[in-house]
């Protein structure tokens, strides 16, 4: 489990299905931002909420954003986790409206890096960004990610193909910004690399 200064990441659980599936579908820009039209989307039912519960759950490093009130704001992933190597690329979600541009996806962001850093003794964390998706790109400049490359033409989106950026932060480059880590019997993720 971690915690930041307004935000829990947390293992999902069982009950997360009913707060998914009262969120449903995300938000028209996210979903813009994955190519598809918010008009044809098809409806977001009990299947999806749980299937999208179960991947978090099966996956060894994904939480569920949680606001002070217990709302469940997004998840957010460490993906190809390599302790070999110590690298792992990021990945992050908000579901709900009223929690974009506010400030949270940064310090989710930022949570998931202290653990990453912290934790796992990661040296490398790297995420990929569609070029015209500028709020996400500010967000992981605030947690520090720098720049490294752009893949031209990689992603079909709104009938164009667009760019992605390639961003990536350092274990020495990363900054804390007051994030702390809980580690408890029930937490999953942390236990299983214990």
């Amino acid at each position: 489990m971690l915690h930041s200064r307004s935000l829990t990441l947390r293992p999902a659980k069982s009950s997360d299905v009913a707060a998914r599936l009262a969120i449903g579908s995300e938000p028209d820009d996210n979903l813009r931002l994955y190519g598809v039209d918010p008009a044809t989307a098809e409806p977001f039912t009990k299947d999806h909420a749980e299937r999208w519960v179960k991947s978090l759950v099966d996956h060894p490093h994904a939480w569920v954003i949680e606001s002070e009130g217990g709302a469940l704001l997004g998840l957010a992933r460490l993906d190809r986790v390599d302790l070999i190597d110590r690298r792992a690329s990021f990945a992050i979600g908000l579901l709900q409206s009223q929690s974009i541009g506010k400030g949270m996806g940064t310090e989710a962001g930022r949570a998931v890096l202290t653990y990453a850093f912290s934790e796992l003794n990661l040296h490398r964390v790297s995420l990929r960004v569609l070029a015209t998706n500028e709020r996400a790109i500010r967000s992981y400049k605030r947690c520090g990610f720098q720049v490294e490359g752009r893949e031209r033409e990689t992603a079909f989106f709104d009938g164009v193909w667009g760019a992605v950026w390639e961003y990536a932060e350092g274990r020495a480059a990363a900054q804390t910004g007051g994030i702390t880590t809980q580690k408890t019997d029930s937490d999953q993720i942390t236990n299983s690399h214990q």
